[in-house]
């Protein structure tokens, strides 16, 4: 059995194609990463009969129905979005939506003269030897002899023979030949996965999460195509509100609909914490309802696959699209959405910069849904989730496999209830080796993306501790305000004492202080400036700090985990500092957690 055929349509086939619905493509499927010059170039390679690559299309499988009929399956784009796109830019007229989730128009220009293409800009739209925006012309919106004509009467010195064969051949684009890749039905997510691999030449990964969205735009019976823009629209509403006037304006059908009522909330919320995209949206909807983590799966449900007979069955499609439709309408509710929020800020995860996983926050709002739908009280759903995404975030649970990571830990959840596999969990990987060993060497790092080290802050958050030589300032604030992380022992002193970066930028020497305490310590050594604190205490002068007394001091060095021996800490005892001091991180860390 082949797996997959090879042939060849042209440009103005394929794009009737797309807009017949003969082959599925999303409509916001990923913004439109391409570089408008890229466009320039795909047009130009057109033009000068170029191959341009292949687009690959894979057939969703034949469904049975319940008269024991076979229902065939639409084509679904599984790649090649970006050039499709290009091509509905620059010869359809179609805006596109950027990477910025705005909507834009991409206009080619075009020099008879030169045969040259350009992205239309201010200077090539007041030459008169460009032609302004090919669409026209290539989409028969004027004719060849109108543009001719046009042209002539611009540039009167041409060469009209030339012009005509060179507007004929512009015109021709459209019948230039793309390669088209049509991948069997029969086979399933994983194998071809593997033939697009093989076939792009730079080995991008397929997201099995795009097969997902590709598969319910396609889907008109059981209303996918809605749930698809839902999931767009309301990743779209949380980085520009202005969206939903667009959504009003255009999409009024889709407006009339509770896929629609469900996010449209979005549109005078926000949400600088969490920010899912579409894969974030579908993973929580998916893991939640469906107790799965691979998209592979989901894929295969949708397409009504039995497992045990090895078939394709109308009834299990339509149960699997009724569960993602709920499991979605749960993601984006309002209340749900907006108490996760909450619980993960009481968690002292104040900042994004502070959560290192995606995953992490998908797997604990999948958590808190399935909690909630199981009726537990909220008190009891708050400590389990916020534990679960702090082990979590502190052991890397979801940085390699995730897929595989998330299947286990949603089913073992299932089977076993959250409590006990938490305690399991906790057992495994929290055990005294972890605080007293392992989490010390994870804190012996010159990265602030370190897991550990954003942990410690949470709970630095989480405690509202001040900052370092501050008696009001809490470092929730300074975070919040992107405020200035201070070396405890200054860079440039350490530096002058022949320390590297790798040494003098360690996790342990960073504290968060004022931006005015910063700049005054300078590069003086702690004893140093530890010294003149003490000195401006006792004449009630705040310049360096603002503790007002020895007491202040003190507590201001304890809840930022500095040894006391700091107040007589040279270059020489820096490394047996930063021993002593990711010892009490790591001890702050673990009081933290047992207060979850």
């Amino acid at each position: 059995m082949a797996k997959y055929s090879v042939h060849q349509q042209p440009v103005e086939t394929l794009l009737s194609w797309i807009k017949s619905g003969e082959i599925a493509i999303p409509e916001i499927q990923r913004p439109f990463v391409w570089k408008n010059s890229k466009v320039r170039d795909l047009i130009d390679s057109l033009y000068q009969g170029y191959p341009v690559g292949y687009i690959i299309t894979w057939r969703n499988p034949d469904v049975k129905l319940k008269n024991g009929e076979l229902s065939a399956g639409k084509k679904v784009l599984i790649d090649g979005q970006q050039r499709i796109t290009a091509l509905t830019a620059a010869v359809v007229g179609q805006r596109v939506l950027n990477k910025n989730y705005k909507e834009i128009n991409i206009r080619i220009a075009f020099n008879p003269l030169t045969e040259k293409f350009e992205v239309l800009n201010k200077a090539f739209e007041k030459s008169p030897e460009w032609i302004n925006n090919i669409n026209p012309i290539i989409n028969d919106e004027i004719s060849v002899f109108e543009a001719i004509d046009d042209y002539m009467t611009l540039n009167p010195e041409a060469d009209k023979r030339n012009v005509i064969k060179v507007i004929e051949k512009l015109k021709g684009i459209k019948t230039k030949q793309v390669g088209i890749i049509e991948l069997d039905h029969s086979l399933d997510i994983d194998t071809v996965t593997d033939i697009f691999i093989r076939i792009n030449q730079k080995g991008v990964v397929l997201s099995n999460a795009d097969f997902v969205m590709s598969k319910i735009a396609s889907d008109e019976v059981h209303e996918g195509n809605k749930m698809r823009k839902q999931v767009d629209y309301f990743c779209r509403l949380l980085v520009d509100k202005d969206f939903n006037k667009h959504i009003l304006d255009n999409d009024t059908n889709f407006a009339n609909t509770e896929y629609y009522k469900a996010i449209k909330w979005m549109a005078t919320g926000s949400d600088d914490l969490f920010v899912p995209d579409y894969i974030d949206v579908l993973r929580v909807a998916y893991t939640y309802k469906f107790s799965r983590g691979k998209f592979s799966d989901l894929v295969a449900l949708l397409s009504g696959r039995n497992f045990e007979a090895r078939t394709y069955e109308n009834e299990i499609a339509e149960q699997s699209y009724k569960m993602l439709s709920e499991g979605l309408m749960d993601v984006v509710n309002q209340t749900s959405y907006q108490r996760f929020i909450m619980l993960i800020k009481s968690a002292g995860l104040i900042n994004q910069k502070l959560i290192s996983s995606k995953n992490s926050l998908n797997f604990s709002y999948a958590l808190y849904l399935k909690l909630r739908h199981q009726g537990m009280p909220e008190s009891e759903i708050q400590h389990y989730v916020k534990r679960w995404l702090v082990l979590s975030l502190l052991i890397g649970r979801y940085s390699g496999s995730a897929e595989s990571m998330i299947d286990e830990d949603i089913k073992q959840i299932n089977e076993k209830g959250i409590e006990v596999y938490l305690k399991q969990m906790e057992q495994n990987h929290l055990g005294q080796g972890f605080w007293e060993f392992a989490l010390v060497n994870q804190l012996e790092s010159s990265s602030i993306n370190n897991n550990a080290y954003n942990v410690y802050l949470a709970a630095q958050c989480y405690n509202n501790a001040p900052a370092f030589l501050s008696k009001s300032m809490k470092i929730s604030s300074l975070i919040e305000q992107r405020g200035d992380i201070h070396h405890i022992f200054p860079k440039k002193y350490l530096s002058k004492n022949s320390y590297l970066p790798k040494q003098y930028n360690q996790v342990a020497n960073f504290v968060y202080t004022e931006q005015a305490t910063n700049i005054k310590v300078g590069m003086m050594t702690p004893h140093d400036y530890l010294a003149k604190v003490m000195e401006q205490i006792l004449n009630k002068v705040y310049d360096i700090s603002t503790l007002d007394s020895r007491k202040d001091l003190e507590e201001n060095l304890w809840h930022n985990d500095i040894p006391n021996t700091i107040y007589t800490s040279t270059h020489i005892d820096y490394n047996d500092f930063l021993i002593e001091r990711r010892k009490l991180m790591a001890a702050k860390i673990k009081a933290f957690y047992e207060q979850l």
